[in-house]
């Protein structure tokens, strides 16, 4: 086409730069969600954090980011309705890009946990429902992340609800707290390794696995979690084995020495965390850019576009420095703003979340780890009553999620026509 002849490399170096846009705002949003937990609950120091997340962030997003990224997010757009209007699908996927970002950015510095995964699709469909035609939007799929704002939280926060009131029957509310801890943290520790080996396979490596010809069913995958299960347990038990009670700290909080066990075991998750989300929410930004780059290339829309080495480097960069640079508003938020968390209720809380992504992959349901996060932390609040719960911080986080879409839908709206004019 003459457009991609004319200005090809204009709309490339422009695909570049708002990919590591957007990869900033999973990284000053998204990833912080992940982190926020550990933060909060003084397992990690910010510092730490940050450290932990660039290294586990970047090696997720940079090797198991996906040899092929699907460029239609989520069979939002109908393809058959693409394919006529080339340069309009390379207009719309920047003014998504441009748009998801600007919200991330905003939600950033307000300190709002939202879904990038929700902000790019809902400017997606911005896009392609006013600037294409309302055909080209497969409404059905919509109607589906609507549901997934209810269903995400409240899976995460039942779940999270009765892991933290295990450890309260079986561990806090004991006579000997500490022994009971060394007693059943190796269970728990075993929980964690499964469902984060399994959050990894499902998510994370699904698409290295498939690049090299290897796919794990379902049961698969819970076979060799349940292997990676035991091997943590093992070494957990191990590294119980040297944590000795501190009597005198125990005088001044009983329960001193048990957090830091649980601290212990929130430094795997945190890794394991970070590792799983960087490979999944990397598609959110490579994705688009990776179609953009593909269309100008060849000149059509294709259902699937090659991800090159440099792009997925790219996505991985833009995280690492979105949380280095504002990571921190939003890990105050999930960490410090909803409830008060110990290392015990930070662990509960995560390993929630992890275990609800599992088995909303099992079944295919649309679901969003800022979402489920923010669930399982106000699951874990709610197991110590209402009062433990910040009530006015809860309802803004909840209204920037019905925000999300219509926000990115208008900005991509508007980002589309002024390319439009720009460049028709």
């Amino acid at each position: 086409m003459t457009l991609f002849a004319e200005y090809g490399h204009v709309l490339f170096i422009l695909a570049c730069a708002f990919g590591l846009f957007m990869a900033w705002g999973i990284g000053a949003n998204d990833v912080s969600n992940a982190m926020g937990t550990s933060v909060g609950s003084r397992a990690l120091t910010m510092k730490q954090a940050i450290c932990i997340a660039m290294v586990f962030e970047f090696a997720g997003a940079y090797l198991a980011g996906g040899e092929v990224t699907e460029t239609i997010r989520s069979g939002i757009v109908e393809l058959d309705v693409m394919t006529q209007h080339p340069d309009l699908f390379v207009f719309g996927m920047l003014a998504s890009l441009l748009a998801a970002g600007s919200w991330l950015l905003i939600a950033s510095i307000l300190g709002w946990p939202v879904s990038t995964t929700h902000s790019i699709v809902g400017a997606i469909i911005g896009f392609a429902a006013v600037g294409i035609s309302a055909d080209a939007v497969q409404w059905n799929q919509v109607w589906g992340i609507v549901a997934s704002w209810v269903t995400s939280p409240l899976a995460a926060g039942i779940l999270a609800f009765w892991i933290f009131r295990s450890v309260q029957y079986l561990i806090l509310d004991t006579e000997d707290p500490f022994a009971n801890a060394k007693r059943y943290i190796p269970f728990y520790m075993f929980a964690v390794g499964f469902f984060l080996s399994m959050v990894t396979l499902l998510k994370g490596l699904k698409y290295v696995l498939k690049s090299h010809h290897v796919e794990f069913s379902f049961l698969q995958s819970v076979m060799i979690a349940v292997a990676i299960g035991l091997v943590v347990a093992a070494i957990g038990t191990y590294l119980l084995s040297r944590i000795s009670q501190d009597k005198n700290a125990d005088k001044n909080n009983r329960f001193s020495s048990v957090e830091r066990v649980f601290g212990v075991l929130m430094i795997f998750t945190a890794c394991s965390m970070a590792f799983a989300h960087g490979s999944n929410d990397v598609a959110n930004a490579v994705g688009p850019m990776a179609a953009v780059i593909s269309v100008i290339q060849s000149g059509e829309v294709g259902a699937k576009a090659a991800v090159a080495p440099w792009v997925l480097l790219l996505g991985g960069v833009g995280i690492v420095v979105g949380l280095a640079t504002y990571g921190y508003k939003v890990m105050q938020t999930i960490g410090k703003k909803i409830t008060e968390l110990t290392p015990s209720r930070g662990f509960a809380a995560e390993m929630a979340a992890a275990a609800t992504v599992v088995i909303a992959s099992g079944i295919g349901m649309p679901i969003s780890t800022t979402h489920t996060l923010v669930g399982a932390v106000l699951g874990v609040g709610l197991a110590r009553g209402i009062g433990a719960l910040n009530l006015r911080v809860i309802g803004g986080i909840f209204a920037s999620w019905v925000i999300t879409l219509p926000a990115g839908a208008g900005l991509s709206i508007l980002y589309f026509f002024f390319f439009k004019g720009v460049f028709s």
